[in-house]
């Protein structure tokens, strides 16, 4: 081992006052000259080394210091008093309050150049630090907000569990629907991030311009929560209450008429909006039409609104789902179907997926005389929200 080796196991072994103490007895040793030549040798700076020479005959610190206390840089806020102020100032959006432009200073080397045009000198490195320890941390946009919270939230969210409860205890199926995000079909980014061997990565389009896809998938999903399974009925037009409904139907003659053959009704569990919505009359009478053809009483629970990620398809079917295409262009349908039917959890969910090729044209209206011929029984409490569909 040479002599710079030896140096650079030392400087990686010692705390920072036993290297310089080590130092220190080096240049000793060596004499006139030392402190040039172990400087030399070991890369250190000079004054180091004398400080090191100082330490030698000095006692040790206690409580295993290696510096006296106060010794060290010191902080920058202890050195600059108006920092804090400043940085304040700058972090807060900026922009006429009269006009819907506003702006702000966020970035580590805006902050930098704007404190610096005010006479405070500091790194991006520095500040990081700084801003950390004053309780900031980088944030991005979290999707949470949906709307004003309706004053009887909290007891139509009571109303579902007591219903779901007493379907349970009689083996009737319960089911959460919705339509997931339609996907374009092509050579389409995915968000997300995958492992890939180095330099193969997936090369996809720069545009998700819908000129440019393959199609389009629309995933209709029906939750069984009672046997934690999933069905996905992946339509190519549109994301009508026809779709919604055939969707239903699918999952039951595919999977609900054995799975529950004694049951007597099925209970939805659905948000308020879209294809399955409380207003929506295609939903009610295409809802008639299916009980009359299964012959099993429909009772439908919508969430109150601004609770649609409420939904239990939503953390229960779909984040599996987008976890497990998550960075995977979808070229095609049979991939989409392949990629929903292999999502697995360790709590034992299954999925099963299947394409649905039909035309749902949209603007269907259904008229009044239609209605009223629904067999709907609405409850006293939200009647609108919670009904039930009887066989004819």
């Amino acid at each position: 081992m040479t002599i710079k080796e030896q140096y650079a196991v030392m400087h990686q072994t010692l705390n920072e006052r036993q290297w310089r103490v080590f130092l220190g007895t080096e240049a000793l040793k060596i004499g006139k000259g030392g402190i040039s030549r172990v400087a030399r040798l070991s890369k250190a700076d000079r004054k180091t080394i004398r400080r090191g020479i100082a330490e030698v005959s000095e006692p040790t610190l206690p409580d295993g210091r290696v510096r006296q206390e106060g010794g060290g840089r010191k902080k920058i806020a202890e050195t600059d008093g108006t920092l804090m102020t400043d940085l304040d100032a700058l972090i807060e959006p900026k922009g006429d309050p009269m006009s819907l432009i506003r702006w702000t200073t966020k970035s580590l080397a805006h902050l930098c150049a704007a404190l610096e045009e005010q006479g405070h000198r500091i790194k991006k490195s520095a500040l990081a630090l700084f801003l950390a320890t004053q309780g900031f941390s980088l944030k991005a946009n979290k999707k949470n907000i949906e709307g004003v919270s309706h004053p009887d939230r909290d007891p139509q969210f009571r109303h579902i569990k007591k219903t779901c409860e007493t379907f349970k205890q009689g083996g009737d199926p319960i089911i959460s629907v919705d339509c997931k995000k339609k996907e374009l079909i092509g050579n389409f980014k995915n968000s997300g991030r995958e492992w890939h061997a180095k330099g193969s990565n997936a090369v996809v389009n720069v545009y998700d311009f819908a000129n440019l896809a393959d199609g389009k998938a629309i995933p209709y999903g029906i939750y069984d929560t009672v046997r934690n399974a999933g069905f996905v009925n992946v339509g190519i037009d549109h994301d009508t209450a026809q779709f919604a409904v055939e969707s239903i139907r699918r999952w039951w003659w595919q999977l609900g008429h054995t799975l529950y053959r004694r049951a007597k009704r099925l209970l939805i569990v659905s948000d308020g909006g879209g294809s399955n919505g409380t207003r929506n009359r295609l939903w009610k009478r295409e809802l008639q039409k299916l009980v009359n053809e299964i012959g099993l009483a429909i009772t439908m629970n919508h969430l109150p609104p601004a609770t649609s990620k409420w939904n239990m398809i939503e953390h229960r079917l779909f984040s599996y789902i987008s976890v497990n295409w998550r960075a995977r262009p979808l070229t095609s349908l049979e991939t989409v179907i392949e990629l929903i039917s292999s999502t697995t959890t360790k709590q034992g969910l299954s999925v099963q997926a299947m394409v649905d090729q039909n035309q749902y044209p949209t603007g269907i209206k259904v008229s009044d005389q239609e209605m009223a011929e629904l067999t709907i029984v609405r409850e006293a409490f939200h009647g609108d929200w919670n009904y039930t569909l009887l066989p004819q």
